[in-house]
């Protein structure tokens, strides 16, 4: 049996973060999972999942030595936001109203994971390639039997986290009975840096900046749609689906830029409400493994990584005599993240099932709300350094 300081759970994004942000704040990390390469992006071939990283991210990420390393011909800044109701409603975010340079940055998830493995290679950060098994004792123990004493376990295994259920942390988990369908698309207008977002009887529509390609402008969908229209359009064949789809956006953003054709593959995730009691005797949640959210706000990483940054900070901040996975450590960090996910979540959510009512003076008073605000320049500085993470 082998005894490390803290050992992180899951090599994705958040987990990578994790490791890296535990190893500059001087403790001895260990990473659990499996190793997977990503390999170099391929000219114009976009990782189909992207996200919208908020400026603190970004801080976050300069912190940690990364963003750097990234290419940024891949990155696309959102200097706009433009949301529309289900009817007259609308409002228009632009950076400069909050004095600032962007609203956020799309990003590859390819990209980030990539130079995130690159820099733990760096820093020579430990990483075991298996899996995690479950708890014994308290001591982790791996699929091949290996059995691991930590001070501290990091469960950053994602959404099905068995570092959640080994430790016995409670969770609770809603499914919003849609799905994710995720594509890029070769729009025939420009998108000038803006993000667009609809409100519609089908969900919540977004189309994200992207770089350009040699076919044209491009924009990266996220569509949030009922479960049965979306496996309608997963099950077409690939001719019946562009056509299908491209309709579907036309009505949808009444050609706002113009005709939208389909330039990648259609990928499709189920959407859940979750949340966690995060901490648990030498045992804390990152990332979905604590808390999921519904994805309109396109907050779910800036989440992860900002539970990630309070973490170290919680651990870096503890007094000499504890150690990593006191239990009264774990407590401040939950506490300091607790606020900021409850509003997101309850924010989300409540937009969510706002929409989805059809009843006529809901329709009319959330269409009217978002003509209220558009005109109250006030609020639209608070909504953008909300979702910049300032």
């Amino acid at each position: 049996m082998s005894t490390e300081n803290i050992l992180v759970c899951g090599t994705g994004i958040v987990g990578l973060a994790t490791a890296l942000g535990l190893t500059k704040a001087g403790q001895q990390v260990t990473l659990l999972g499996p190793r997977e390469g990503v390999p170099p992006a391929r000219g114009e071939e976009y990782c189909p999942r992207v996200y919208a990283l908020s400026p603190s991210s970004q801080r976050f990420l300069e912190h940690l030595g990364v963003w750097g390393m990234l290419d940024a011909s891949r990155l696309a800044p959102v200097e706009d936001m433009e949301v529309y109701g289900d009817a007259s409603g609308r409002v228009v975010l632009r950076a400069w109203q909050a004095a600032v340079s962007r609203l956020a940055t799309i990003i590859e998830s390819s990209e980030l994971e990539r130079v995130l493995q690159q820099a733990v290679k760096v820093f020579g950060i430990a990483w075991r390639d298996e899996k995690f098994r479950g708890l014994e004792g308290g001591v982790a123990v791996t699929e091949s039997g290996a059995r691991i004493e930590a001070d501290l376990l990091v469960g950053a295994d994602g959404a099905g986290s068995l570092v959640r259920a080994a430790a016995g942390i409670h969770h609770e988990s809603r499914s919003y009975h849609s799905t994710g369908l995720v594509v890029h698309l070769t729009a025939q207008r420009a998108h000038q840096g803006v993000a667009f977002q609809w409100f519609t009887s089908d969900g919540v529509l977004a189309l994200l900046p992207m770089p350009d390609t040699s076919q044209g402008r491009q924009v990266s969908m996220v569509w949030s749609m009922p479960e049965d229209q979306a496996a309608d359009l997963l099950a077409m064949d690939d001719e019946a689906r562009r056509t299908a789809l491209g309709l579907r956006l036309q009505a949808a953003t009444a050609g706002r830029l113009g005709t939208l054709t389909v330039r990648s593959a259609l990928v499709g995730f189920p959407l859940f409400l979750e949340k966690s009691g995060v901490v648990g005797p030498g045992v804390a949640l990152v990332g979905d493994a604590a808390h999921r959210v519904h994805p309109l706000a396109g907050q779910g990483l800036n989440l992860g990584l900002a539970d990630v940054e309070q973490l170290v900070e919680v651990v870096r901040g503890r007094e000499s005599f504890r150690k990593a996975g006191d239990l009264r450590v774990l407590r401040r960090y939950r506490r300091a993240r607790a606020e900021s996910v409850l509003a997101m979540s309850v924010a989300t959510d409540g937009l969510q099932r706002l929409f989805l009512s059809q009843a006529a003076p809901v329709v009319l008073a959330r269409n009217v709300g978002m003509q209220v605000v558009d005109r109250l320049p006030g609020l639209k500085r608070f909504l953008i350094g909300g979702a910049s993470g300032g």
